[in-house]
């Protein structure tokens, strides 16, 4: 899943694509790179971010959203609210990516049973303005597993085909740097919930202090390589998918994984 930002605040590129024909031309550029789907989203979740504007929103997303799937890509939208999801749809997404699992927005649920699009329901416990403030888990593995098994059942109460939905465990989002490593570590006890797992680790700031040298935290553009390498070991994991913003390390790392689970 390649990621298009239509934001001028996103924490990895700074508003790189945020002119729609930039934006649009981002998209065709990560599906030449091999991206098998774009993800596109007009409203930054990095930790602190402010909402926008419903208008606003619907402005960055959709002409980016019909552009590229007008020219053939499959394009999911990255929202948490239901207009911004409907709208995209109509203009030709077909994947719901709804970083709040439903939450943010009662109404999400029933609009993608409707339409039958799969939708993506990560692990959320708040919006961006303080999100962390809630990074407290008895045992984080296990809590998020069992959070987004009701967060599965709730939308799936509302209509949703069970077949239609993929799960995200939510790095980054009330979590740390800890919850953020556990996580992955924990992945096959995730994929034992019994849908395809989105793994979203490109860039975050838990990789940068990862990285960390006397200069401070790995700026976002340095974090590449080691998206990659969590690329390989979510999909050797048993991950049905990655988002990330640079497309062709990721997608070598996949080959890789793939090669080494048929070798073994």
């Amino acid at each position: 899943m390649g990621v298009v930002n239509v934001t001028p605040d996103s924490f990895s590129d700074g508003g790189m694509w945020f002119d729609p024909a930039e934006a649009i031309a981002r998209g065709h550029a990560l599906i030449a790179e091999g991206a098998d789907l774009i993800d596109v989203g007009g409203e930054s979740t990095r930790p602190g971010a402010e909402r926008v504007p419903l208008d606003e929103e619907l402005r960055r997303v959709v002409p980016v959203v019909r552009e590229l799937s007008a020219a053939g890509a499959i394009v999911s939208v990255d929202t948490m609210r239901v207009e911004v999801a409907q709208a995209a749809v109509e203009a030709g997404a077909t994947v719901v990516n709804d970083v709040s699992g439903g939450l943010a927005d009662p109404a999400m649920a029933a609009f993608v049973a409707s339409t039958g699009v799969p939708v993506v329901v990560m692990h959320w416990r708040g919006h961006s303005r303080d999100m962390q403030d809630k990074a407290h888990y008895d045992d984080v593995v296990a809590d998020v597993r069992a959070e987004l098994a009701r967060r599965m059942d709730r939308v799936v109460d509302a209509g949703v085909d069970p077949e239609a939905v993929i799960l995200d465990p939510g790095l980054g989002f009330a979590k740390n740097a800890e919850h953020n490593w556990a996580l992955l570590a924990g992945l096959p006890e995730l994929t034992g919930l019994g849908r395809p797992l989105l793994v979203a680790a490109s860039r975050k700031a838990f990789l940068g202090r990862l990285l960390a040298d006397d200069q401070g935290l790995r700026p976002p553009r340095g974090r590449d390589d080691a998206t990659a390498a969590v690329t390989a070991l979510a999909a050797a994991s048993g991950a049905w998918g990655v988002r990330v913003h640079e497309v062709p390390a990721s997608r070598d790392a996949v080959r890789v994984a793939a090669a080494w689970q048929a070798a073994r």
